[in-house]
This record gives C-alpha cells, structure tokens and sequence, in this order.
C-alpha cells in the first residue's frame, strides 16, 4: 500500500513506519522537525527510515493546506495514518494556540484531503488524556468523554469529533486511537521515563507530582505500534445495532471507530521509579510535588473491543521495557 504517515519522525510515528517499510508499504512520511524538544533525536529517527528505498520524507507542517494538497494529489496515497500533533499536557498550559494550530486546523487539513483524495481510510493519533474528569476505571471506550482537562486533551476530542463528521458525511472510514502513556526506546525527551533516566544518571533531582500517587497504565511502544497496524489493516465500518436513543460513544452508523490502545494493566509511578532505580543500579532524588492542573490521577485502559475484534493483547512487561528503553539511552548517548 502506499500510506501517508504524518509524525513519522516522531516517536510513535518513525516505529510505526519501520514496521510498515519492513512489511514492505510504500510510504510518504511528513513530519514539520519543531524543536518542542531536542531535534537531533528526529533527525536520527528519520536516518533509519532513509536507509529504506520505499520511504520518502516530507519536511512539511500539516497546518500549511496547499503543500499537504500538492502532496496527496502527486502520491495519490490509500491509507493515512496521522500522528503529527503537539504534545504534552503541561505545555498546552503554556501555549495553547500552538495546539489549536497543529492538533485541530492541521487535521481538518489531513480530513480534507482524505475527502477530496478519495482515501480509504484514516487512523489518527487520540489519547488516554480524553477521559478527563471520568473517575470510573478501567476507562472505556463505551463511556461518555466529555469533560476534558487540559488544551491537549480538547484538541484531541475534537479529533474524534471532527473524524465522526466526516465519516457521516463523506463516507470516509476512520479509526481514532487512544493511546495510554506510551514508551519505550526513541521516546520522547519530555515524558517521564525520558526526564527520570536523565536525572538519575545525572544525579539530579526528578520531580514527581501527585505526591507520587499517579497510577499509569505505561504501554510499550512495539504493543502500541502493532495495535495500529491491525486497525490500520481493518478500516471501520458501521455499527448496524447503533441505537440513537442509546448512543455509543465507541461506534457509530458511520464508518467511525474508537480503540483504546493500553497496557490493561496500571502500575504505581513509585514502583516505576524503583524498577528504573535497580536497571541503572542508582537511587533517584525526588522532589514531591501536588497534582498538577490538567493532569488526571489514574489511566487504565479497558481493552476489550480491540482484544475481541483483533486478537490484540500486550506482551511487554514494565519491566522488560524499561530495561529496553535504558539500554537505547545508554547507547544513544555513549554513557
């Protein structure tokens, strides 16, 4: 096939393209190399998918729509798989339009152009963070996400909304997925694993928030790359037992589907900081501090429809994946 990933030199995206190019797709990848944070780590990501003669890189930002055209009319792609974004709930705090610009007029911008381009499908990035104020865990796709807590987390609600719009309308088959704290090696600097690794190594300070008392439900990048590819294979179809009076926010009688993508099973931050303390054989200095505006307490993903619909289970251990990840830095890095 040839599918257009945008985000490809990030850290889901340039995993997800290795096994796409491996399987054999051709592939236009697209990626704008903000400096969010530290550009080498892209422009490394982005040598391992050069070395494959059925990639071809973009540097472009999904927000500029005639570049975006000129690129769909030329390549005439199948599938998109959109994965451009700006993350980080803390940043959204700090700079929200940036998340405007990216995260909602970039993807009405990639929606377009499945429209006009005749695109058999689109899978897109969501996010655990979606679930917001919901207290009830495991969070379930079957259950109302209204009520988000960050820009982040609104931007990427509007994603399913804006997608469902189009499927109705347009007839386009599209997939969100909800992915659930994702790591692994090639992650990104500003999530947890990333800034606590650093630190300890460096004997500096980490700063843990909540008091410590955040639960996640960490999913390691090579369960959440396979989780796309079988929705990616397996374009949504309608719901034909969608009941209007009794909605579910998971279906739809348009070809819309919403997957959450998780580990099912949380684990305490404390004991990820202490699984990370025996693999580098330090101690970390923590600085507690309060639950932060936008953050949630717990994730835990409820996996059952993409278990019964794909066969979709984890495999990776919190504890074989760190130990993947700190050996990726210790080499990345030469330490």
């Amino acid at each position: 096939m040839m599918i257009v990933v945008t985000g490809s030199a990030g850290f889901i995206g340039s995993s997800l393209c290795i096994k796409l190019l491996e399987r054999g797709d051709k592939l236009i990848g697209i990626d704008n190399h903000n400096n969010y944070y530290d550009p080498k780590i892209k422009e490394a990501r982005l040598k391992r998918l050069l070395k494959y003669s059925n990639y071809k890189h973009y540097r472009m930002d999904i927000s500029e729509q005639k570049n975006l055209d000129e690129l769909f009319r030329v390549h005439k792609p199948i599938s998109v798989v959109n994965l451009a974004a700006q993350a980080g709930v803390r940043y959204s705090m700090e700079n929200p339009l940036a998340y405007i610009n990216s995260n909602v007029v970039g993807f009405a911008h990639i929606l377009e152009n499945c429209r006009y381009h005749n695109i058999e499908h689109l899978v897109y990035a969501s996010t655990s963070s979606v679930y917001g104020a919901n207290t009830k865990i495991p969070f379930s796709e079957h259950d109302s996400a209204n009520h988000p807590l960050s820009v982040y987390a609104a931007s990427k609600k509007s994603n399913e909304l804006m997608a469902h719009t189009y499927s109705y309308l347009y007839k386009l088959p599209t997939t969100g997925l909800r992915f659930f704290t994702v790591y692994g090696p090639w992650g990104r600097p500003d999530m947890a694993l990333f800034k606590f690794t650093k630190a300890i190594l460096e004997e500096k300070t980490i700063d843990v928030y909540n008091n410590g008392k955040h639960t996640r439900d960490f999913t390691y990048i090579d369960d959440i790359v396979k989780g796309i590819i079988k929705t990616l294979d397996n374009p949504s179809t309608t719901n034909s037992n969608w009941n209007a009076n009794q909605p579910d926010p998971a279906t739809s009688s348009a070809p819309w589907r919403i997957y959450n993508i998780g580990n099912n099973n949380p684990v305490k931050l404390m004991n990820y900081i202490d699984i990370l303390e025996k693999i580098l054989n330090k101690k970390a200095k923590i600085n507690f501090l309060p639950l932060q505006p936008g953050d949630v307490s717990d994730t835990y993903a409820d996996t059952k429809i993409l278990n019964e619909k794909f066969n979709y289970k984890p495999s990776t251990s919190v504890i074989e994946g760190v130990t993947n990840f700190v050996s990726w830095y210790k080499e990345f890095y030469q330490l």
